[in-house]
């Protein structure tokens, strides 16, 4: 019992039933060969893993259950046959190469170039991250590639690799292409509001047991799946319970249809009864709901786009020169923030974009790379900041990126003395000023910008409704970049109905860990040794305790606790100048431990912090928790947070599920989840109002912000932009499930369901497939089917169709709509195709092996699409 649900738990090997352990190399025969990877990295790994299993235990014995690093390293000394090592001592080979990079915008364009390097006697290597796209290609270029007349040793070769660059050597005649550098491919951006309402429904876990929403049935209970056959073809089903004893077990293709219970409150709601006209009476009351809300927020919306803003030109070669000193490689989702953020810019319309994203996730960066594009252009730029020591440390960071451009940073905040306030206050209205950082107090009626750009508001969810009114004026007529770790749940709302713009950075930086958690009762050993060993490897600490009265008090039984180490003590009612003296002292290292209030919440940055303790964990809010658990684990170290009430029995409800949730989401880049999981604790209702919460309440938050974004495109007269294609109905007699053998867990099931259910791309499939199978093994035949299922759903819905059938070794697609010259055309790219124009339909004949029929599926597809693009 004391094991359950316990995965984090940093203890739980304590509870193992075993008396004596062995390490694998003694239990591996003498004559096995053993393969170090990467050698240089096993040293460091194996005592950072030791460190964790030394922070595990409230004592000593941890050589009890596990290996020292010296014993395995000694081990491998006689026993690894194989070392792999990008260090090396030998004497290096060099080769001239240069870079292989052919920026071709399709396949057909990069044909030349290929055709060149083979006829020249080049073996030429293209390598796709995903095995399906390299098929792909090498089926397209098939036909090409066998005219070709390769020189001596020449060859055109395709595999599956992810490599990051290529090259080509003329002294070994081989050229290695990533397709990345082969085709240079724009990635469309997707429309704001459908953006929106996918994150909605992607970041909301579902679980066994969960009250969710159908759209058709009502209110019911995920009782889990269950795979059963049907005339001969087996398939997973959800399992939906109903009020009484009603049941239904729908096929996971509807999955899309499934969205978790929100309500306006924390309660559970009534189940719905099965039949009748209740629940379609309920969604038409809250779909004149929707609309009249609706309305309200079209108002606003509407406000924003009378106004024109100023359009910023295109990137210069500053800019361009500027973002290339970014000491760092930007995330994926990174990028796509930068480039979402310069669209915005560049249009009439004002911009009012939210980021989202993790304390250390690079959200500065991207408001740096628009505060520089504006200040290059001529404007003025307005950084809000909730707290003092934040306003420093962003002026650092803008300082010391800006150093080597004529742009002028200032800053304004209490640890300036008034004069220099007001100078640089005057400055920055005369237009000396290109960058102004402060807390609230630059929202003051003396602070006048001489040719206001852009405003960017980190953490808005600490303002006030006074600043957030100043805030509102400000954004009808400039650009706005708001920034937050977890937004409140109005400015989730605000951008779910596509109000406000939002970009999602959850990739994390490369090297950092998650943060390690432990939740449980207040104890002085634990304590002790929680900071004492952060102390021992040269690290930093942060006791949390919210009460101002008595935190001296606190502080001077930490000091008898670790008399070794060195305490100071931060609030937010000292005066200014003791205050910042201790946080940079703190910063620079004067100190071992900071016991402080809930100022440490915001703003801080001190990587060689590791190690949080929270002191009355139960008092505070999710986000808040979350946001102050993001002080620690921004370096590559391993960072531990130490979530602690006083006893179990004083712990209320709230407050377990609180401590429950954060322990959930220990993963990187969860402030979005956990954000949705503060909603969800805190009821949805009154973020849009007491009129809305219930219609909320009866229908689930889901699914009324769905109504809700229906209403506001219907009433503002928007076409529907770029949706999913409607569902394509495949009537194929395969087996297609998730087998219970391959992946036992209930939630990875839902997850890999989910995931299928909602791609949009065949290239996210065949991700999932890489992941799949890297974490459970080579793919059965049914999983592999229902990837395949969805790969040609995806296709064939991009290509019209609706219906496809299979039987008899011939596939049917209905309906496709072709003039003769394409049919003509697709018959010569696909041998055997028929049409029949009268019935708009489209069939040939495929293998009956599913693992040759299904690629054969997507070939064709691609075909038929490939036909239609160029016809058009």
């Amino acid at each position: 019992e004391m094991a359950a649900g316990s995965e984090d738990r940093p203890d739980v090997a304590e509870l193992l039933p075993v008396d004596r352990f062995l390490a694998l190399l003694d239990l591996v025969p003498p004559e096995t060969a053993v393969v170090v990877a990467a050698e240089e990295d096993v040293e460091p790994a194996l005592r950072d893993h030791w460190d964790d299993v030394c922070a595990a235990f409230h004592d000593t014995d941890a050589h009890h259950l596990y290996v020292k690093p010296e014993a395995i390293l000694e081990a491998l000394d006689t026993r690894a046959g194989v070392r792999l090592s990008s260090i090396s001592g030998d004497q290096p080979i060099e080769v001239r190469a240069q870079a292989a990079d052919f920026a071709a915008r399709t396949l057909k364009a990069a044909e030349p170039e290929l055709e060149k390097l083979v006829r020249s006697g080049y073996t030429t290597l293209v390598t796709w991250p995903q095995r399906g796209g390299g098929e792909r290609a090498a089926y397209n270029l098939a036909r090409l590639r066998a005219s070709w007349d390769t020189g001596d040793g020449g060859g055109l070769i395709f595999a599956e690799a992810n490599l990051r660059d290529g090259f080509i050597a003329p002294g070994l005649k081989l050229a290695v292409v990533p397709e990345h550098r082969l085709l240079h491919r724009r990635k469309a951006a997707m429309a704001p509001a459908r953006r929106g309402r996918g994150l909605l429904r992607s970041f909301t876990d579902l679980r066994t047991g969960d009250i969710v929403v159908h759209e058709d049935h009502g209110v019911a209970r995920f009782a889990g799946f269950d795979t059963k056959s049907v005339a001969g073809v087996t398939r997973d089903y959800l399992e939906l319970e109903f009020q009484g004893s009603d049941k239904v077990f729908m096929p996971v293709e509807q999955l899309a249809k499934i969205s978790r219970y929100m309500g306006a409150g924390s309660g559970n709601p009534t189940l719905s009864k099965l039949g009748g006209k209740s629940w379609e009476t309920l969604k038409a009351r809250a779909r004149r709901a929707a609309h009249d809300l609706a309305g309200e927020l079209l108002n606003l919306y509407a406000e924003r786009r009378r106004r024109r803003g100023h359009a910023f030109p295109p990137d210069t070669d500053w800019v361009r020169e500027f973002e290339e000193q970014f000491p760092y490689q930007e995330t994926s989702d990174q990028r796509e923030a930068i480039d979402q953020v310069k669209g915005d810019m560049e249009s009439e319309r004002p911009m009012d974009r939210l980021i989202c994203g993790d304390v250390g996730y690079g959200k500065t960066e991207v408001a740096l790379r628009a505060a520089f594009k504006a200040a290059e252009a001529g404007k003025q730029v307005l950084v809000l900041v909730p707290t003092t020591i934040l306003a420093q440390q962003h002026f650092g960071t803008f300082s010391e990126r800006l150093r080597d451009y004529p742009i002028t940073v200032e800053h304004v905040s209490r640890f300036l003395s008034s004069a220099q306030q007001r100078e640089a206050i005057k400055r920055f209205s005369e237009g000396k000023v290109d960058i102004l950082i402060g807390t609230h107090r630059i929202l003051s009626r003396d602070v006048r910008a001489k040719e206001l750009g852009l405003l960017i508001v980190d953490e808005e969810q600490r303002f006030g409704v006074k600043q957030k009114e100043l805030l509102r004026q400000l954004k009808l007529k400039v650009d706005v970049i708001s920034m937050s770790a977890t937004p409140i749940p109005r400015t989730l709302q605000m951008s779910m109905a596509g109000i406000r713009d939002i970009s999602v950075i959850e990739t994390p930086p490369e090297g950092r860990r998650p943060v390690k958690n432990y939740v449980g009762e207040y104890d002085e050993q634990l304590v002790k040794q929680a900071l004492e060993r952060e102390h021992q490897r040269g690290g930093q600490a942060f006791f949390l305790h919210n009460r101002v009265e008595d935190i001296e008090e606190t502080a001077e039984r930490l000091r008898a606790l670790c008399p070794a180490l060195r305490f100071e003590v931060a609030h937010g009612q000292m005066d200014e100048t003791t205050l910042e003296e201790r946080m940079m002292g703190f910063v620079r290292g004067n100190a071992d431990v900071l016991v402080s209030t809930s100022i440490i919440e915001s703003g801080i940055d001190i990587p060689q912090a590791n190690t949080l303790i929270v002191d009355r964990a139960d008092l505070f809010g999710l986000s808040q928790l979350y946001q102050i658990r993001g002080r620690v684990g921004r370096s590559r170290e391993r960072a531990y947070a130490y979530l602690l009430y006083p006893s179990a029995a004083a712990l209320t409800k709230e407050a377990a599920d609180r401590l429950s949730a954060l322990s959930d989401y220990t993963e990187l880049g969860a402030g979005f989840k956990v954000a949705m999981r503060d909603l969800e604790l805190r009821g949805a209702g009154s973020l849009l109002g007491d009129e809305q919460s219930g219609h909320v309440a009866a229908l689930g938050f889901e699914l009324y912000m769905q109504m809700l974004d229906e209403a506001v495109r219907e009433m503002g007269g928007e076409e529907e932009g770029e949706e999913l294609p409607e569902p394509v109905r495949l009537d194929v007699n395969v087996d297609a499930y998730v087998p219970t053998d391959y992946i036992p867990y209930e939630q990875a099931k839902v997850d890999v369901h989910r995931r299928i259910a909602g791609s949009r791309e065949v290239a996210d499939l065949e991700e999932l497939r890489v992941e799949l199978v890297d974490r459970f093994g080579e793919m059965p035949e049914p999983l592999s089917n229902l990837i395949a299922l969805q790969q040609a759903r995806i296709k064939l819905g991009q290509a019209g169709a609706r219906v496809v059938t299979f039987r008899g070794g011939r596939l049917s697609v209905t309906p496709i709509e072709l003039d003769s010259v394409r049919a003509r055309k697709l018959r010569q790219d696909i041998p055997g195709v028929l049409y029949e124009s009268g019935r708009s339909q489209l069939s040939l004949r495929v293998p009956d092996d599913p693992a040759q029929r299904f690629p054969a599926v997507v070939r064709a597809a691609d075909a038929l699409l490939a036909v239609q693009r160029e016809a058009a």
